[in-house]
């Protein structure tokens, strides 16, 4: 049997408990050599645990029967690096429901997580089987066996008879099977990064002769940085580069390797890579050009090579990439084509473009804010930012994280990894457009289905601070590296500039904050009057701009050192613009590192305003609490699936979704189209009296003055059909629906299935400006309360369900009610393509769905970030 005989999505790179990686798929009839030798490599006691006795060689008849199989009733799942069969897991169906699960690793692989990740992918495979239970004989001494059947967060039963210990495992998806999923993700990937920024020695393969080449740059930047390991420069000819003993290739190398830099030619990155891999490398920087980016050919070579890195064990940042650098002094790791290195920092950074990546790198070096570590992705074929949010998550010497990025891989896990980190770690992001114009041609499709204002809503959502060009980012994380959050929008003014404080507090109104009268001290105010008047504002207020602007320079110094004194442990965050520069007082003026409590400095007022409003938003989101998705009742998914599965059996298409909401607690108001004026009189009659008669059809309903309210009796009934049918045509299809309670604000509620975002819900007013606009507002499913309540408040138009402007306070919690089942909806059903309530009526008493439309569509495979780990 074939692959093609199996689903595309079994197949997976996965990385693993210590940061290297394997390939996870379904066992081949052509794989019978590779079993052979793995079961050769195998421990007389590996065996003996997986048999219950010895057995030095499997038969031919095994070995067939290992090797082919169903993909139904016996699946297979083995783990490969290189060309090398590392691990198998199987089950095998012993009655409807249930399966026999046992496995097996080869001992110098046992301890690198490899069975957890299989079983996570087998138990995916064997419930689209329909089997929901695991069970599995194991030997009271295979006491790692049991840890992984136990550790995985299925509910586990064991019982002891016979001499064997039966273990029986419920594949339902458990919250905490997911928070083991989640962790075991989390750690490997942080690993994996870990490999890569904090290396024990460096091979640059490629480091030229000639001054100015790329390789040669990493090479003297290694050396320029002081890199606490060995580095070998590669070159095919040369006995030494700037300095230092060259090798041939990296199999000539007589150290190890753990990080390779590959300057070489694209068409040679190949056979560099498997050269590394041969070696033990356990990481790759491809600065190279020429992939992706180049157009089809080049992107074909660029999935060759993280196909065979991965397979081989290796991560890849690249190609066409500047580097990585890490300031750790026991690391001191420059291995970028950029020669200005920020200094030691707080902050890590992560770009998407090379080219952008050493321009930015001058400018936090200019500004004294120094760095953690820096990753340049280039063209992103494998790391990305998901990954070094999963590091600097961890890491100690990260307090904020930047992130410049042009598109977005994996939404659905950023939004996930996001929501966590930032209760910990603020993440301030640059995100470009969301055009295909705006994404270079090597690097992932942008978010198409959605606007741009949706990707705003999910950093939202998450806690991420977004802002508009990279000035701003700066701006932001000087302010959130280096001083406290402000527990509030009151801000103090302190200044010898009538005119700058005039700026900044009208800078103040226009994003929100409130700012009290500025304290001015007048053109030759000295230091201790500012030290003085900043002791006096900080206790009233929530952070304090200062302004310091001499009409003639005199002693900066001395303001710079008493502000940095008066502000000192007073909990609250001082900004200020000191003559118009930008950076840290500490580096401008008093001459030491930045640390916690240095004053960033702005060349504006209105710049310290604007980043000051973006850590105040930060800071009340801090506040929300978390929030979990609830339990609600009146849910029967079971049997929406089953409604879904009957519809698509038949053909993917349109249907009317009053059944499939019914499932969940959701009730569409019955409609009955009508085909002439008296049965829309006897539709009226069965529905109830006052009526409203309206267009059936989608399009015709979006036009204006297409509905007719308040029938209540046979002759209203009359003259609107035929009203309606001369307005809109004679074949036009009218629908009967029993007239809403009145009054009640019209809105449209809303998810769809994005390919990047998975199910995202929409909601907004259904006013004809509103639709015009595009007012609207996204969230992620499935949504909690907090969530609900956000999303119904995002639209501009929201003040008219809150009592504002003349309209009475309609019932908001019932409109949220109704977000959070379309948001349970959305997540469990990826086959709903798209579901659109329009209208939903939401009065003073509750919120009535008139209309409801869903198209769906056959979907195979996990969501994005859904299923066991991989690699996307």
């Amino acid at each position: 049997m074939e692959a093609a005989q199996y689903p595309a999505h079994w197949e997976a790179d996965v990385v693993l408990s210590d940061g290297g990686t394997a390939h996870v798929r379904p066992i081949r009839p052509a794989d019978a050599d590779r079993l052979r030798s793995f079961y050769g490599r195998l421990s007389d006691e590996s065996i003996y645990f997986r048999f219950f006795g010895p057995r030095p060689r499997l038969s031919e008849r095994e070995i067939t029967w290992f090797t082919n199989v169903d993909y139904e009733s016996r699946v297979a799942l083995i783990a490969t690096i290189g060309t090398e069969m590392v691990a198998v897991i199987r089950y095998d169906r012993i009655e409807p429901g249930e399966a026999e699960v046992a496995f097996l690793v080869e001992d110098a692989h046992q301890g690198r997580g490899v069975a957890s990740v299989l079983l996570e992918h087998l138990a995916a495979t064997a419930r689209e089987k329909g089997i929901a239970r695991f069970v599995a004989d194991v030997l009271p001494a295979n006491q790692k066996m049991m840890a992984v059947l136990k550790q995985v967060g299925y509910t586990a039963q064991s019982r002891f008879a016979d001499g064997v210990v039966r273990m029986t495992l419920d594949l339902t998806p458990t919250e905490t099977a997911q928070e083991v999923t989640a962790s075991r993700e989390h750690r490997a990937e942080s690993r994996s990064i870990e490999r890569l920024l904090s290396p024990g020695s460096v091979a640059v393969v490629g480091a030229g002769r000639e001054p100015g080449g790329v390789g040669q740059t990493v090479l003297r930047n290694l050396l320029g940085a002081d890199f606490t390991g060995p580095v070998y420069p590669v070159h095919r000819e040369a006995r030494a580069v700037a300095g230092v003993r060259a090798y041939p290739s990296v199999t000539a190398i007589d150290g190890e390797v753990d990080l390779a830099v590959l300057a070489v030619p694209a068409d040679g990155v190949i056979d560099v890579v498997k050269e590394c891999a041969e070696k033990g490398v356990r990481g790759l920087i491809v600065v190279s050009s020429g992939f992706g980016e180049t157009g089809a050919e080049g992107r074909a070579r660029q999935d060759e090579l993280v196909r065979i890195a991965r397979a081989y064990g290796l991560r890849v940042v690249g190609p066409n990439c500047l580097g990585v650098a890490n300031t750790d002094p026991a690391v001191r790791l420059n291995a970028t084509l950029a020669a200005t290195l920020p200094g030691l920092g707080r902050v890590g950074f992560f770009s998407q473009s090379g080219a952008l990546g050493t321009a930015l790198l001058q400018r936090v070096a200019q500004r004294g804010m120094g760095i953690s570590s820096f990753v340049s992705a280039g063209n992103r074929a494998d790391v990305s930012g998901n990954d070094l949010l999963q590091y600097w998550e961890e890491d100690p010497r990260t307090d904020v994280i930047l992130l410049y990025l042009e598109s977005l891989g994996n939404p659905r896990k950023f939004a996930r990894l996001a929501r966590r980190i930032s209760r910990r770690k603020p993440i301030v992001v640059v995100k470009s457009g969301g055009t295909t114009q705006d994404v270079p041609t090597g690097h992932a499709a942008p978010v198409l289905g959605l606007p741009d204002t949706a990707l705003s809503a999910l950093f939202e959502q998450a806690g991420v601070i977004r802002v508009d060009d990279l000035i701003q980012q700066f701006d932001v994380a000087q302010l959130l590296a280096y001083q406290p959050l402000p527990a509030g929008p009151r801000v103090g003014l302190v200044g010898n500039s009538d005119a700058m404080a005039l700026l900044a507090a009208d800078a103040c109104v226009r994003v929100g904050l409130e700012p009290r009268p500025p304290v001015n001290l007048g053109a030759r105010a000295r230091a201790e009057e500012f030290g003085a008047a900043l002791a006096s504002v900080i206790p009233d207020v929530d952070a304090v701009v200062a302004i310091y602007m001499p009409p003639i320079p005199g002693d900066g110094a001395e303001v710079a050192a008493e502000l940095l004194r008066a502000s000192r442990d007073c909990g609250k965050p001082v900004l200020a613009t000191f003559e118009g520069r930008f950076g840290m007082l500490d580096e401008l003026r008093v001459g030491a590192l930045p640390g916690r409590g240095s004053i960033p400095s702005y060349a504006a007022p209105e710049e310290a305003v604007r980043a000051l409003a973006h850590v105040v938003r930060h800071a009340r989101w801090l506040e929300r609490p978390a929030g979990v998705p609830e339990e609600l009742t009146g849910v029967d998914a079971g049997a929406a699936r089953d409604l879904v599965l009957a519809t698509l059996a038949d053909a993917p298409a349109e249907i009317d979704a009053s059944g499939l909401l019914a499932c969940y607690g959701v009730e569409v108001w019955p409609s009955e189209t009508v085909g002439s004026p008296e049965e829309a009189v006897e539709a009226a009659s069965r529905l109830g009296w006052p009526v409203v008669l309206k267009a059936a059809g989608p399009e015709a309903a979006k036009r204006a003055g297409t509905v007719r309210l308040g029938l209540s009796g046979p002759d209203g009934v009359r003259d609107a059909y035929a009203d309606l049918t001369r307005q809109l045509e004679p074949e036009a299809v009218l629908a009967v629906q029993r007239m809403a309670p009145q009054p009640a604000v019209p809105t449209v509620a809303g998810v769809m299935d994005d390919p990047a975002f998975g199910a995202v819900v929409s909601f907004g007013l259904g006013e004809i400006t509103a639709r015009l606009l595009r007012d609207e507002a996204y969230r992620l499913a499935p949504l909690t309360r907090e969530d609900a309540v956000a999303l119904v408040r995002s639209p501009r138009a929201a003040p008219l369900l809150l009592g504002e402007y003349g309209y009475p306070p309609v019932a908001v919690e019932a409109l949220e009610d109704l977000l959070i089942r379309l948001g349970r909806l959305a997540d469990d059903l990826p086959e709903v393509a798209r579901l659109t309530l329009d209208p939903v009526l939401v009065g003073e008493s509750g919120a009535i769905v008139l209309g409801a439309r869903a198209v769906l569509r056959s979907h195979e495979g996990p969501r994005p970030d859904g299923g066991p780990r991989r690699l996307g």
